[in-house]
């Protein structure tokens, strides 16, 4: 593996602290070179590593105690542009947070996320699929399950689907997630450092009855206050997982460079109000 030697050991290890404090416990070796990564500082995960175990010996024996997600169905994406995955996360939906983010299938790069109280199509339209496709390109086929907050995004790719590379695809499909196999991998990093921390915090509250989520005006603060912190927290998870190396294949930020293959002028792609107007054909 290359090594990267610029980085002193004590430099290193204050690094490693500090994100620690901002990431969480949660942090492995190669999800937090890819963090430190996305912050300007290089180093091997074999240095990182052995910073992680010296510096915060329980979490890394939490860490090794806690099950692997391995996926045994076999997945194929031809080229960056191919299949482009999008899904939403309600882990925290009780609260007023729902994640979506998308996935380009060949090189595992996140290239679209945001965060909202509740699936809105217009915000994932614009926030996710037409801030993807405007800076990376349009993909051949577009992935989701069948919630019908994807509408609006299908509908733009089928209207789109002539200016793609290779046309003789579908421009999506609808399919159960456990199928949106690239997508569907993210969720455990953004459930263990982003959902589950503050969800086990908010349920406490509940349970000590200091927040009471019948109550609409309390519903509508803590909704606002944990999108916020939400956003935070899943930004440092999509910096930190396309730029860490994934075993066997690489590093999603270097393998989607480039982009699509077919690129999209930016007037073709109007914005989310203009798009929701456009009658059906």
């Amino acid at each position: 593996m290359r090594r990267y030697n610029h980085v002193s050991n004590a430099d290193l290890e204050r690094a490693v602290i500090a994100s620690v404090y901002e990431t969480g416990p949660t942090y492995g070796r190669k999800f937090m070179t890819g963090y430190l990564s996305s912050i300007g500082i290089r180093a091997g995960e074999t240095r990182v590593g052995k910073v992680l175990r010296e510096v915060h010996q329980p979490y890394h024996n939490l860490r090794q105690q806690g099950a692997r997600n391995l996926n045994p169905i076999p997945y194929h994406a031809e080229y960056m542009g191919h299949k482009l995955h999008m899904d939403q996360n309600e882990k925290l939906g009780m609260f007023g947070v729902t994640h979506v983010v998308a996935v380009d299938g060949y090189s595992s790069k996140i290239v679209g996320h945001t965060t909202m109280p509740v699936k809105n199509n217009l915000i994932i339209y614009e926030e996710v699929y037409r801030s993807a496709v405007t800076t990376h390109g349009i993909w051949d086929q577009v992935r989701v399950d069948h919630g019908k907050e994807f509408y609006l995004c299908l509908y733009m790719q089928e209207i789109l689907s002539g200016y793609r590379f290779n046309t003789s695809r579908d421009p999506y499909v609808q399919s159960t997630s456990t199928r949106n196999l690239r997508v569907e991998r993210i969720w455990p990093e953004v459930n263990n450092r982003v959902n589950y921390p503050l969800k086990s915090a908010l349920v406490y509250l509940v349970d000590q009855e200091v927040l009471d989520m019948q109550d609409n005006t309390t519903k509508f603060c803590v909704s606002n206050i944990l999108c916020l912190l939400s956003k935070i927290g899943l930004n440092r998870v999509v910096n930190a997982w396309n730029a860490h190396r994934i075993p066997g294949r690489g590093i999603p930020n270097n393998m989607a460079l480039g982009g699509c293959a077919a690129k999209l002028p930016d007037n073709l792609l109007p914005k989310a109000s203009i798009a929701a107007a456009i009658p059906c054909r």
